[in-house]
């Protein structure tokens, strides 16, 4: 790739959405040449999904860059990113969660997460639904899980090129969003959009989206 292509990309993509909206850069699978060629255009936010992967890269890497963790996560590997994660975007379970409350208090710091909505109507996607959410958010509320901010929400839309299922899976998010935001007003973060549908769910009211393929390419 000629340098600096990364660059336009990254410029292209952050003119069609306005400021508010944080772009993490899915970085999975891309060396740390191509990482540095972003973070060296004033970027700081890239999405990992495995964690030997993530932790490689952070220990490579500027100590300023904000990892977000964007892959379905194992408890047992909380361990290994817990001091220096960023955001964690799919926690869809309790047990997750206090593990991950757990290997806060370790490291003597509060983790910021995002919990995982099932919106896509694919049964391979994770998430969970509104009477989970709500078991969750009562716990937290009561004062369970101090080491850990819940950020917002994160759900990932139908696989499909029928937009208005896009369209609708979205909207129904950001629904949620706003009505537990009034509990909650903390709430910062609804991540929903990848390179295929950032622009639909930026529409629907995203304000953090996850593109790879349209900023570094296809995936290896």
């Amino acid at each position: 790739m000629k340098s600096n292509v990364i660059c336009q990309r990254l410029s292209k993509i952050k003119k069609e959405f306005p400021g508010s909206v944080t772009l993490v850069a899915v970085s999975k699978t891309k060396p740390v040449e191509a990482i540095r060629e972003a973070y060296d255009c004033h970027h700081r936010d890239f999405g990992e999904n495995k964690v030997q992967e993530l932790t490689q890269k952070f220990n490579r890497l500027p100590r300023d860059i904000n990892w977000h963790m964007i892959g379905h996560l194992q408890r047992n590997k909380v361990k290994y990113i817990a001091s220096f994660v960023h955001l964690i975007h799919a926690v869809d379970n309790l047990k997750l969660l206090k593990e991950i409350d757990k290997q806060a208090l370790k490291n003597n710091r509060k983790i910021s997460i995002l919990l995982q909505i099932k919106i896509a109507r694919e049964k391979t996607k994770f998430g969970m639904d509104e009477a989970g959410l709500k078991e969750m958010l009562d716990l937290y509320r009561q004062g369970n899980f101090q080491n850990i901010n819940i950020k917002g929400f994160m759900g990932m839309a139908t696989n499909t090129l029928d937009k208005d299922i896009v369209r609708s899976e979205f909207a129904y998010l950001n629904e949620l969003f706003v009505k537990y935001q009034i509990s909650f007003p903390e709430f910062t973060y609804l991540s929903m959009g990848m390179s295929g549908d950032y622009p639909i769910a930026v529409e629907e009211g995203s304000n953090m989206i996850r593109v790879g393929s349209a900023i570094f390419g296809t995936r290896i």
